[in-house]
């Protein structure tokens, strides 16, 4: 229950991070909460040679309204996420999901930033990442770039960043006015690794749908966005027979795998009712 060796740095600006990390050649991790990294490494599933440790470079914690999108730092912590007015404002689907991710102590020490970075196939956060189409701000020495959620999550653990490179900020859209939403996820308790979770955004018009985003995760090695679900709800009334063939849908379209934990038969029997059920909410809150 002890690390590899490790080489470990205190960098105070962005930049010298960045060049802390170019200096590594891949062999380098950003430690920010460590809720993640720490367990693996002490482990020996996770052996970096040095850790880039950027706790202390400062102004990077905001979560703030900029105009019609919500911009969260790298080093805004998960509870200063679930517990900000401004998010339950400007992206309820946030706040919602956050009902379920971690437990306080973890909250309170680990990143958002962190946790979509580490992009583990059962985490709230990069599926809420994908149906918000938030905006990945990402920072090396060649400057900025900005990733989509939908090209930054790429496999298990993996993600598009390369290894001298930082997530340095998200850039998520305000929600539009009228836009309901819903998340659902089943656990072996509240906080733990979903076994399936499923967040739906709904806007109605004329009591008929008229934009639709799901998302969901736990079904295989990255978080999805449910794009034949989507397609089959718009246009259709908002009611329960359209949410229930919405869930139908969902199952015919993953194949979910089996574990130590759950069977794959009963990730395919959740992903169907967890649609249901969030699509439901998600209507009964558009207006």
């Amino acid at each position: 229950m002890k690390p590899a060796p490790f080489e470990y740095s205190r960098p105070d600006t962005v930049e010298a991070a960045i060049t802390l990390l170019a200096q590594g050649n891949g062999d380098a991790k950003v430690l920010a909460g460590g809720q993640s990294l720490v367990p693996m490494m002490n482990l020996r599933l996770a052996q970096p040679g040095i850790l880039v440790d950027v706790n202390r470079i400062p102004g990077h914690d905001y979560v703030r309204r900029q105009g019609n999108e919500l911009i969260i730092g790298f080093l805004a912590r998960h509870e200063d996420v679930k517990q900000s007015k401004v998010v339950r404002e400007a992206c309820p689907l946030i706040t919602a999901a956050y009902e379920f991710v971690a437990h306080g102590t973890i909250r309170n020490r680990g990143t958002l930033c962190g946790n979509l970075c580490h992009a583990d196939p059962s985490s709230e956060m990069p599926a809420v990442m994908l149906a918000l189409g938030a905006m990945m701000e990402v920072q090396g020495p060649a400057g900025t770039r900005q990733v989509p959620a939908a090209q930054f999550f790429i496999g298990l653990y993996e993600t598009a960043l390369r290894s001298d490179e930082m997530l340095v900020q998200l850039r998520i859209p305000v929600a539009p006015a009228g836009q309901g939403w819903g998340f659902h996820e089943v656990s072996t308790r509240k906080g733990d690794f979903a076994y399936v979770c499923v967040g739906a955004l709904l806007t109605v018009q004329g009591c008929r749908i008229a934009t639709a985003a799901v998302c969901a995760a736990g079904i295989g090695g990255r978080a999805v966005r449910l794009d034949s679900v989507e397609r089959s709800l718009v246009g259709q009334p908002a009611a329960e027979q359209t949410f229930q063939r919405a869930g139908e849908e969902a199952r015919r379209n993953v194949s979910p795998s089996g574990d130590l934990m759950v069977s794959g038969e009963y990730r395919s029997e959740l992903i169907e009712v967890l649609t249901r059920r969030a699509l439901a909410d998600a209507a009964g809150r558009a207006n």
